[in-house]
């Protein structure tokens, strides 16, 4: 079971619509982390770690530089130097 902290349910709830632009799939930080809990996002603490985690998962880059990855709708900074990764 992964545990969230308060830092990366705030960050999700705020940038969530980039993720879900439709609409917000979480309303609170309890929503928030049953919700990353179920679609088992991770937090790393670093963006070479992101790109580890694409790399470690299979998930085309397709050249992207890390710049580029960092972009991606899935990855969110939380703002202390982690990211926060949700395949939605």
């Amino acid at each position: 079971m992964h545990e969230f902290d308060d830092a990366v349910l705030m960050c999700f709830l705020k940038k969530q619509s980039q993720l879900f632009p439709e609409e917000d799939v979480a309303s609170n930080l309890e929503e928030a982390e049953a919700f990353l809990e179920e679609c088992m996002a991770v937090v790393v603490e670093s963006a070479e770690e992101v790109k580890e985690y694409f790399e470690e998962e299979g998930i085309d880059m397709d050249g992207a530089d890390l710049d580029e990855i960092l972009e991606a709708d899935e990855v969110f900074e939380v703002g202390d130097g982690r990211y926060l990764i949700v395949e939605g």
